[in-house]
């Protein structure tokens, strides 16, 4: 059997591997050494990598990031700016019908703007918001679905670990990828306060009632999120101003987050090693990903099947925004199987040299920025689409008594938006691209 003929097989061996429940990290793993030591006849080539792989991989400078951010979550959970957030956006928005939903949604944007992460967003601002909503009389399978949908927006609003991986695979500025994030995060986060207002009034026994706070309160409430705001601003736009790399700052914003936990009085010596300790078996699944991941594409690429791919799509006479589509239906049916991380370090090595190959009629810059924009909010999209969306069984761990079912149902609006803006992104990429100048 040839290489090419072995990468096209080897799709097959990972996808029975994953069906079994294999983990995606080690599927990776072994269908990459499996591939070279048949294809190269032998341990040789596969040995060779192994001493090599791990080092140059992790010896990235890029990758440092992740675990800076990861531990700027841990700490913007402890210091309460979940809560500070959610409380602020309930005083403004609550008593508006649907409003403490819109409320969870606005806190969700803010918390991901420090946080980074999908499924830390969404646990978190579920803890926080899941009994205000029950609270206020909103029915399970609402309250649910809305936690879950404003989870998305911790990958979406910069800054955002999926997009550092994707910079890393295609070799982009990380900058440049959060700046173009940013207006479809906040995209993102007006379409689901739509879909809350229309499912109020197409169920509006699904939704309580809740009483006008004061003004002074209110001004109260929105002084208290100081701290989330000034390290966003702080972190953001300082990288987006060139002060410092995207590593930097985020460095800075885990020691600042860190100080405001400290300050707040919940970050312990205790709770402090507890932090450093969930971090790092975060970052070591995350990186075993990415080894498995680096294995397998080597494999691929040492097989040619990106490129005889990207070739005999060129040669089919389809227009670039046939092959685009193609591709993004391809990530909303296994973004609803797989991890979106998984999803991204599997599938870009093979699909960005395809998109690469046509011709958009923009720069070979921003055709991958924009690339991968649409890619994390397509595979933000499989996290809330049922039957295997990850942040539907996490919110919905947190409220036994509802059954799934009615999660699925009511998370359907939230996905009808997602659809809606990704229409959006692909008929207008300038909406994307525009802040990059």
């Amino acid at each position: 059997m040839s290489l090419l003929e072995l990468g096209y097989a080897s799709f097959g061996v990972l996808l029975v591997m994953i069906f079994l429940r294999a983990p995606i990290g080690l599927a990776m793993l072994l269908c990459g050494i499996g591939g070279l030591w048949l294809g190269m006849n032998g341990p040789n080539m596969f040995m060779a990598r192994l001493k090599s792989e791990a080092f140059s991989t992790f010896s990235s400078y890029s990758l440092s990031i992740i675990p800076m951010f990861l531990l700027m979550g841990q700490f913007a959970t402890l210091s309460g700016m979940s809560r500070a957030l959610f409380k602020a956006a309930e005083a403004w928005l609550g008593h508006r019908r649907g409003g403490v939903a819109m409320a969870a949604i606005g806190a969700c944007a803010g918390f991901g703007a420090i946080c980074g992460s999908s499924l830390a967003t969404a646990a978190t601002m579920g803890r926080v918001a899941l009994p205000e909503l029950r609270r206020y009389g909103y029915s399970g399978g609402f309250a649910t679905a809305t936690l879950a949908a404003g989870g998305t927006l911790g990958i979406l609003i910069p800054p955002s670990v999926i997009l550092v991986i994707y910079a890393i695979l295609t070799e982009q500025n990380i900058a440049k990828l959060f700046l173009a994030a940013l207006v479809p995060g906040l995209l993102a986060a007006v379409g689901y306060v739509a879909a809350i207002s229309l499912h109020v009034r197409v169920h509006p026994d699904s939704a309580g009632d809740r009483e006008p706070v004061p003004l002074p309160e209110r001004w109260r409430a929105l002084a208290a999120v100081w701290p989330a705001l000034l390290i966003f601003v702080l972190v953001v736009g300082g990288i987006y101003g060139g002060v410092f790399t995207p590593t930097e700052g985020a460095a800075v914003g885990a020691a600042l987050t860190g100080i405001a936990a400290w300050l707040s009085g919940n970050l312990t010596r205790a709770v402090f090693l507890q932090s450093l300790q969930a971090t790092a078996i975060t970052t070591g699944m995350i990186f075993f990903i990415v080894l498995g991941a680096g294995f397998y594409n080597g494999f691929l690429a040492l097989s040619q099947v990106p490129q005889q791919l990207s070739g005999f799509v060129v040669e089919q006479g389809l227009t670039p925004y046939t092959v685009l589509l193609l591709i993004l239906l391809f990530y909303l049916v296994f973004g609803c199987l797989m991890d979106s991380l998984s999803m991204i370090l599997l599938t870009v090595p093979i699909f960005y040299p395809v998109v690469s190959a046509l011709d958009f009629g923009m720069s070979p810059e921003h055709l991958a920025i924009w690339f991968g924009i649409l890619v994390l909010v397509v595979v933000e999209v499989g996290l809330i689409t049922p039957p295997v969306g990850m942040n539907l069984f996490v919110i919905n761990g947190m409220d036994r008594d509802t059954p799934i079912g009615a999660t699925y149902r009511s998370v359907l609006w939230f996905v009808g938006s997602d659809i809606v803006r990704i229409v959006i992104l692909v008929a207008f990429p300038s909406i994307t691209l525009f802040l990059l100048g």
